[in-house]
């Protein structure tokens, strides 16, 4: 009795790698590996190479922005018309300098998605489901050993940015210090390098972090999908069918067939056979095919059927015991004879004709 237990115990732990089925099904509801973080470093990355690509293009449109405001409408009459006339300039000079920013955002957002997951869709996530809100499983979620995970992270990657970020202020502390001697053209362009250094420096940092996050992920997802045995086993009755089931159609279309073909005994010229093991019902008829064709065959019970049939219906019975075997390995129901027996199946048809004739 334990054994059996400890048998059932192995046979649901989930040991199992994920079945190609079980992944697209999982897929299907949107669950897949994915870490945020490199969705998040993508797009930092790309939106800091924007910036540099294209800063002096959006300093520019902030200037003129400056100037329409404070030069241009400073001494316009405060009207509904002028109002909204700039509420709509501003609004343009605002769109072209967030513009660039939020394409680059989206595009590095979505290739960040296909580079893990590929294309997928689904609107299952969406789906109303009360487990989401159950507090107590809100709180296992919480205090669950993937939550540790997330906030030893998150604390990681604060101390990480921090550290590099805190380094390149000390490497140029001293250039800092003698900002107040330079124009502030120079101070500006200063602190615009400085900050590219570190933007990048940090990007790249999480662009690690968000790698190895990635493997993490995967890893628990492969684990939060494994199978047991016993989950492998009734997958593949699902696909296959079961066994049992199965049999059992077989075994119905084996009757019906049977069925079928002992129906067109009657209906036979002749049924030749080899006395206990082999019976072979042929069938002549100008209008169906050119040559001779079996209707039916069988090998032991179903050749005393065939026999026991052929025996009510007035069926003429021939024993060839050479023929009949022949016929039986090379034949199959409704095929023509082959050419190779012509001449045995005309004489005996021909033997049968004659009795036939004689007693009608």
């Amino acid at each position: 009795m334990r054994l059996h237990l400890d048998l059932q115990f192995f046979a649901g732990e989930k040991t199992e790698k994920a079945t190609p089925k079980k992944r697209e099904e999982e897929r299907k509801k949107g669950q897949v590996a994915k870490s945020q973080d490199v969705n998040t470093a993508i797009i930092l990355l790309f939106s800091f190479i924007l910036l540099f690509v294209v800063g002096s293009f959006m300093k520019e449109q902030m200037l003129d922005l400056f100037v329409f405001i404070f030069t241009e409408q400073i001494h316009v009459t405060i009207t509904v018309e002028s109002t909204m006339t700039l509420l709509k300039e501003g609004l343009f000079y605002f769109a072209r300098i967030v513009a660039p920013i939020m394409g680059v955002a989206v595009v590095a957002a979505v290739a960040g998605n296909l580079l893990q997951v590929g294309v997928l869709f689904t609107t299952e996530p969406l789906k109303f489901d009360l487990k989401k809100i159950d507090p107590i499983q809100g709180a296992k979620r919480i205090f669950s050993v993937r939550a540790l995970v997330e906030l030893l992270k998150s604390l990681f990657k604060i101390v990480m940015i921090g550290t590099i970020t805190f380094s390149i202020i000390w490497l140029y502390k001293d250039d800092m210090m003698q900002l107040s001697f330079k124009p502030v053209e120079a101070a500006i362009a200063f602190f615009g390098k400085v900050t590219i250094i570190m933007a990048v420096s940090a990007v790249l940092a999480l662009l690690f972090l968000a790698v190895l996050d990635y493997l993490y992920q995967k890893y628990d997802f492969e684990k939060k999908i494994r199978m047991s045995k016993q989950d492998i086993k009734d997958e593949h009755k699902n696909v296959e069918g079961d066994p049992f089931i199965k049999s059992k159609i077989k075994e119905k279309q084996q009757q019906m067939a049977m069925s079928r073909m002992m129906s067109e005994v009657p209906q036979a010229d002749v049924v030749i056979t080899n006395p206990t093991h082999y019976a072979i019902a042929i069938k002549y008829d100008e209008s169906v095919t050119s040559a001779p064709y079996v209707v039916a065959k069988g090998k032991d019970e179903t050749a005393l059927k065939i026999k026991e049939i052929a025996k009510e219906h007035d069926v003429v019975t021939v024993e060839d015991k050479k023929l009949a075997r022949a016929m039986y390995e090379l034949v199959e129901i409704d095929d023509v004879i082959p050419e190779q027996f012509y001449q045995a199946i005309a004489e005996i048809l021909a033997f049968v004709y004659q009795i036939n004739k004689k007693v009608n």
